[in-house]
């Protein structure tokens, strides 16, 4: 009798213990479906916010959907500076000796939602952003971010899983610059992993990653499959203004003013565009910003497209100038020095032209508003034995200009 009662006891401490258990499932089970239906509720949240009804829609043969947004209705206005900014709608000036011919091959700057429409007067083209896009990041709040926010906000820790391969205005150099114009060699480099990407672009900065009050305005092409869905080269812009902790991400950030209804800030470039290929045909797009002496706000142009603005407004060290500017290439991955990930064209510079990928015509916009030469160029690679940058020098038709790029990872890459 004694020995039954040990084994009943046995057998409703193993059903306890099985009920707790099943409990405890069922809790786990009832917190995942409750984050999830958390995490899909910020999602379309988020939509709610970055969509904004359109007046209308054309479907681009890429895939992306894109929306004819009133320009009054644009995200640029969710800016907490911006609830009752007037729209400048043009520039008050540009820069004096602008000069947008290409000594290779000039088209038009064309994307491919272009072929099937075009957004009507007084709106803007906007790519809507999918729930899916949002869910391809590494969560809601990290949608659209160039750089991890890591508890460090050092320029080492900011950066990391990051290379460059860039030429920059001289560090010793006191000067102000109110702007920059360049011509970027279009390519479309190979990326390994979805969460990779691939870029060439400007910079323009003031402050420092110490202070958290580093200030940029950064534009160019990117290949970036994990915010996109596609490798397709896709024209971009980013914006900060404290180092990346809080402010900015790509393209939609609010606070950059749209007036173009021509050009989606994201969008695909097109094959009447084309992209270069290596020993063969080079296209490439002239990129222009710069600070407007009257208005005071940042201007963006593509080619001959004036794209829009960022309000001086949105600022603090960038509200009256930069201490420096950049031009050149940079790639993300988790595991750099493993990665296949190209930069540019995939081939170093000392290939040369056809080969390498360049920056050319490489100019800086002074305090009389006049586009020049920089004096002189500082070069980094952070890693140059898997992507380098190099000076090319000053050329006849292609003014001051660098190659840069590489291909990843080779038996050099250490």
């Amino acid at each position: 009798m004694a020995s039954m009662t040990r084994a009943q006891c046995l057998v409703a401490l193993v059903v306890a213990l099985v009920m707790l258990l099943c409990c405890f499932l069922e809790l786990a089970a009832a917190a995942g479906r409750s984050s999830a239906l958390e995490e899909r509720q910020e999602v379309r949240s988020l939509l709610r916010q970055l969509n904004k009804p359109p007046l209308a829609t054309i479907q681009s043969p890429d895939g992306d959907i894109i929306d004819c947004v009133h320009i009054s209705k644009q995200p640029a206005f969710d800016h907490p500076m911006l609830k009752n900014h007037t729209i400048q709608m043009w520039p008050s000036y540009h820069p004096q000796g602008l000069d947008l011919d290409s000594s290779i091959t000039s088209r038009p700057f064309t994307q491919t939602w272009q072929q099937n429409g075009k957004c009507p007067e007084n709106t803007i083209p906007i790519r809507r952003t999918q729930e899916e896009d949002v869910l391809r990041a590494r969560s809601v709040s990290c949608y659209g971010k160039k750089r991890p926010n890591y508890i460090d906000n050092s320029e080492q820790s900011v950066t990391k899983g990051h290379q460059y391969g860039i030429a920059s205005t001289p560090a010793n150099d006191t000067s102000l610059y109110y702007g920059t114009q360049a011509t970027f060699n279009l390519w479309q480099p190979e990326v390994e992993t979805p969460k990779d990407f691939s870029l060439s672009q400007l910079w323009i900065t003031s402050g420092s990653y110490q202070t958290n009050d580093l200030n940029t305005i950064e534009t160019g092409w990117q290949v970036f499959p994990g915010l996109y869905n596609d490798s397709s080269p896709r024209l971009f812009i980013y914006w900060t203004r404290d180092a990346y902790n809080s402010t900015g991400c790509y393209n939609l950030c609010p606070g950059f003013v749209q007036t173009n209804n021509e050009i989606v800030i994201g969008g695909s470039i097109s094959q009447l565009s084309p992209i270069s290929t290596y020993g063969g045909p080079q296209y490439d797009i002239t990129i222009l910003v710069w600070k407007d002496p009257k208005g005071g706000n940042w201007w963006l142009q593509v080619g001959n497209n004036v794209l829009g603005y960022w309000p001086s407004s949105i600022f603090t060290n960038l509200a009256d100038s930069a201490t420096s500017v950049q031009w050149g290439g940079e790639m993300e991955s988790p595991d750099v020095r493993a990665s296949t990930t190209q930069m540019g064209s995939g081939h170093f510079p000392e290939e040369g032209f056809g080969k390498a990928s360049y920056i050319r015509n490489i100019q800086v916009v002074d305090s009389s508003n006049t586009l020049q030469s920089p004096s002189g160029l500082d070069l980094t690679a952070t890693l140059p034995n898997c992507y380098n940058v190099q000076n090319g020098g000053v050329g006849t038709n292609f003014g001051t200009y660098i190659y840069y790029g590489g291909p990843g990872r080779n038996p050099n890459c250490q």
